[in-house]
């Protein structure tokens, strides 16, 4: 009866941690959720070209929009597309509003393929061998006029996934991954 007991409350234990580990990137989404609309406003720092879409609405992502999301950050070197996660759009989204910023989020890097992945990884330490880039869960952005701690501080209050704040490259990575900082 003792070692029953023990297991229930385990089990009970380990399914209210599961449960709060799900409520944090949740606020994130939740927030978002309120919003009759999304818009993004994006400006890719390396092709210049430039985005501003509604990617939800009526209650749900729309389809051709985050299929021209994922076209617009596709990998710039090689030309490659691959699907955006929403969730990533909903994170840029919240930390524009939380730091207040008007203008386009420019984004440093989107989506890479693994062979553009692999050469980035052999110049520099900073580059993840399994980046979350290679399977379009992660970005670099820029909010030009607000200061990249800050930008990071609001992207890290949100918990939504990882963030690496790089204030020397004026950039901030953010990804749908488990809560981590960098």
């Amino acid at each position: 009866m003792i070692h029953t007991a023990k297991s229930r409350r385990g089990f009970l234990t380990l399914g209210l941690g599961a449960a709060a580990t799900l409520l944090v990137p949740a606020q994130a989404e939740a927030a978002a959720r309120r919003l009759p609309e999304r818009s993004l406003h994006l400006y890719n720092t390396h092709t210049g070209e430039s985005l501003k879409t509604v990617y939800w609405a009526e209650g749900q992502y729309q389809t051709k929009t985050i299929a021209q999301i994922s076209r617009f950050l596709r990998d710039h070197r090689s030309g490659q597309v691959h699907p955006i996660d929403p969730r990533l759009l909903d994170v840029m989204a919240s930390v524009q509003r939380k730091v207040g910023a008007k203008g386009a989020i420019h984004i440093i890097s989107g989506y890479r393929s693994p062979s553009t992945n692999a050469i980035l990884a052999s110049y520099s330490d900073g580059v993840a061998t399994h980046s979350l880039h290679t399977v379009g869960k992660a970005v670099d952005i820029r909010l030009p006029g607000h200061q990249t701690r800050h930008v990071g501080k609001a992207a890290k209050i949100l918990k939504a996934g990882g963030v690496g704040i790089y204030p020397d490259s004026d950039f901030v990575h953010i990804d749908t991954g488990k809560f981590r900082t960098w």
